[in-house]
Parts: C-alpha cells; sequence; structure tokens
C-alpha cells in the first residue's frame, strides 16, 4: 500500500515450515493429536494477521510450479491466495482450508474469519486435553455450546427484507462504492429473476473489456462467451443440445522418434479418406442423439463442421470446462465422454439459442433454459482489474442475498451465524 509498509507481513514456503515448527516444539511428538493442532493452529496465526481492517497484506513469493522464486512477488489479502500457499499435509489443515471455501462459496463473505474461529476453538481444546479431559467429553460441549449460541442467535434475529439495503451493504467496503446502488440494484433483480433458487450457477458474470462500470447491464438469458462453427446456423429455436467432451479431430498418436513416409500421392489421399473416415463415423453417432446443438469440450475439426452444417447443426468448440459445467447444471443434461450409450444420455434443451453481438462482441445467448429462469449479468470495465474485483465483489453480494432471500432473519455482526453453523 505504498506509505503503509508496515501493514506488509513477507511470508513464503520456508516461513510457513518455520512458523509450524515453532508452535510444534513445545508438544511431544509422540502424541499426534497435540502436533496435529499445533499445525492447525500456526495457520490460523497466518491468517489472522490479514484479517481486519488493520490486518497486514501477504507478499507471496512463488513461481508457476509453486516452487520459490524471488522475481514473483505478489501482495496480496485474498484468502484463497494465502491459503493456497499452505502446502502442509495435514488432515486439520486441509479441514481449515475446505471450511473457508465453503464459507465463501455459500456466504461470500468471512472466508478468514471462520478459520481465525477454527483455529482458536482447536487451540482451547487443546487446552482442554491437557488437563486429561476426554476428547469425545470436548466435543459433547462444543455440540451444547453450538446449540446453546443458535438459540441465543435466533433470539436476537430480526426479519431484514431490504434487499437494496443488503446489496448496498455489502458493496460499501469495496472499490466498486461509488457504484454500488447501480451495481445492488443489478444484483438485486438478478437474484429476484431466479425465484426461489439459491444456487447461483443460474447466475452467469460476462465482463467485457470496455467502458466503465456504469455502463453494467442484466441481460435475460443465458450468456457465454463461445463462437459457432462456420457456415452453421446462427439461430435454432427448440434447441435440442448434445454437451460432450470427446476428441473431435483427427487422433494424433504421440510416439517417440516415430515417423510415417509416403512415397507417392495416392498413399497420401488414401491416408487422408482413412482419416475423414473416423470423423464421419463419430459425426454419425452424434447424430443418432437427434440434437441440433452440439458444444464439445475439445476442438471440432473443419471435416466435422462441415458434416453438422450439412445436416443444419450448430456447433460450439473449445467451450470452458467450469462453464461447460455450469451449462450442463442449467439445461439439465449430461456431459458425454462415450458415444456408445444414446438412450441413456440426456439432452439439454431450451426455447432458443442465438448469436447476440453485445458492443461488438459476439457471444451466445440461451433463452427459456429447462431449469426455469436464467440471467447474466455483463460487466464493463477500464482494466482487467478492475472487472476481476468486481466479480468477486458482485458474487459476495449475491451470496448474501441468495441466503437472505432463503432466510428473511439477520443478526448484527455479519456472516457470524453462518460460521457457527458450518463448525
Amino acid at each position: 500500500h505504498g506509505e503503509e509498509v508496515d501493514r506488509l507481513e513477507f511470508f513464503d514456503e520456508e516461513y510457513i515450515e518455520k512458523t509450524i515448527k515453532k508452535f510444534s516444539s513445545d508438544t511431544s511428538s509422540k502424541d499426534i493429536k497435540y502436533s496435529t493442532f499445533s499445525k492447525a493452529i500456526a495457520v490460523g496465526n497466518l491468517v489472522k494477521s490479514a484479517l481486519g481492517p488493520k490486518g497486514m497484506d501477504k507478499i507471496l513469493r512463488y513461481n508457476m510450479s509453486g516452487e520459490l522464486d524471488a522475481d514473483k512477488l505478489l501482495i496480496t489479502n485474498n484468502r484463497t491466495m494465502i491459503l493456497s500457499k499452505i502446502g502442509v499435509d495435514n488432515p486439520v489443515v486441509k479441514d481449515l482450508v475446505d471450511i473457508s471455501k465453503v464459507q465463501y462459496d455459500e456466504v461470500g463473505d468471512g472466508s478468514k474469519s471462520v478459520v481465525v474461529l477454527a483455529s482458536e476453538l482447536l487451540r482451547e481444546t487443546e487446552n482442554l486435553l491437557a488437563q486429561k479431559i476426554h476428547l469425545q467429553t470436548i466435543i459433547t460441549g462444543w455440540r451444547k455450546a453450538t446449540n446453546e449460541a443458535l438459540t441465543i442467535l435466533e433470539g436476537v434475529a430480526k426479519n431484514n427484507s431490504d434487499l437494496m439495503n443488503i446489496a448496498r451493504t455489502t458493496l460499501s467496503s469495496k472499490i466498486l462504492q461509488e457504484k454500488k446502488d447501480h451495481l445492488s440494484k443489478l444484483c438485486v433483480d438478478a437474484i429476484l429473476k431466479i425465484h426461489d433458487k439459491t444456487d447461483l450457477k443460474h447466475i452467469q458474470i460476462v465482463k467485457l473489456l470496455r467502458n466503465n462500470l456504469n455502463d453494467s447491464y442484466l441481460e435475460e438469458g443465458f450468456l457465454f462467451g463461445e463462437r459457432i462453427g462456420t457456415n452453421m446456423p446462427k439461430r435454432i429455436e427448440n434447441a435440442r443440445i448434445l454437451i460432450a467432451n470427446i476428441p473431435m479431430d483427427t487422433d494424433k498418436r504421440k510416439i517417440s522418434d516415430s515417423s510415417v513416409h509416403i512415397d507417392s500421392i495416392a498413399k497420401l489421399v488414401q491416408l487422408e479418406l482413412a482419416k475423414n473416415e473416423k470423423i464421419k463415423d463419430k459425426v454419425e453417432k452424434i447424430l443418432q442423439f437427434s440434437c441440433n446443438v452440439f458444444i464439445n469440450r475439445q476442438l471440432i475439426c473443419d471435416y466435422a463442421n462441415q458434416l453438422f452444417a450439412e445436416k443444419g447443426v450448430m456447433t460450439i468448440e473449445h467451450a470452458d470446462f467450469e462453464g461447460l459445467k455450469r451449462l450442463a447444471q442449467i439445461l439439465d443434461a449430461d456431459i458425454v465422454s462415450t458415444l456408445d450409450t444414446p438412450d441413456e444420455i440426456r439432452l439439454g434443451k431450451c426455447i432458443l439459442i442465438e448469436e447476440v453481438i453485445v458492443n461488438e462482441d459476439k457471444l451466445i445467448k440461451l433463452s427459456g433454459v429447462t431449469q426455469g429462469e436464467a440471467c447474466t449479468i455483463v460487466l464493463h470495465g477500464a482494466t482487467q482489474q478492475i472487472l476481476d474485483e468486481a466479480e468477486r465483489s458482485i458474487h459476495g453480494a449475491l451470496c448474501v442475498l441468495s441466503q437472505t432471500v432463503k432466510e428473511l432473519r439477520i443478526c448484527y455482526g455479519g456472516g457470524l451465524s453462518k460460521i457457527i453453523f458450518y463448525l
């Protein structure tokens, strides 16, 4: 942060190991429980110093392979980056990382707080074990304490259905504070579009590098940034969509120190005909699914696209794998990896699939999907950093709003009730 150099804390993998050894030195190596607790508490202390308004940013030093590299420095306060660099082979530490991930995915905030709280509970558990209290007795006590805490929170909970104020509060601490009214309306409208569903996979976020955040808007339907094949239909009604992850290019055998020698044009033609025959067989198997849209994770060769175009089938290739899984869930479809069982595969269905142009960018839009309403927040931003931060902030706001729609009662103090619930 420039002038606030004292808020930076430098650490790398070697520092983590030294810290863990420091907290493990007071315990006996014969007692596995104490050693496990000490490592988890050490991780909690690393995360604790990054929590709150006076929390220190971390300087991560690593290269692409995860090894130490003085030339690769990254300053971050992000929970994902910090915890992802803790490569400790310890089940409790892994549980802390998983708890943080679930907290972020479900609630959108409190991912560091839940790690700190869990590590403090482990610290107290270690003290109780030192007093010769049985582990099952301690667990029973924690369960009673959890129930008592939930009872108290339910007593102080208040109903709050003002989604706009909740969204504004969620976005107030972000760099989007000046745009929070506009973005809050986008988030509230998106949540209301999916009705009673709390699965945020029905809300897609598309980032476009242009203009500013004030030009962001909510689009009906599900948008994703892929391209339709050449000479394909650009609009299909009552689409029957086959989603696959299969090779649709010429098979290439990777054999070391091998080569194929062809001494005549006729043999080269025979080789090409054999390749095309294999592609044609795959296309005919795909057509047996009675689909009119084929979306593939891998490359689709030109000859296969030609065959699909002759049958009036729209093809989309090189679909992002995470986006492919989200799309399969939205369409209530299976991702096909084999073409031998056409009767056992569920095709995705939507009322309309078409190619649309959004500010000079070509996107594919699906309307009337199987799983009900779906919508897309189209974000505009001047830089990639602003777009990435806007995406993270909006994800947090959507998580809070989805939980609020599901349960209107709230408790002051942030995500405290959620933290206790996950523990």
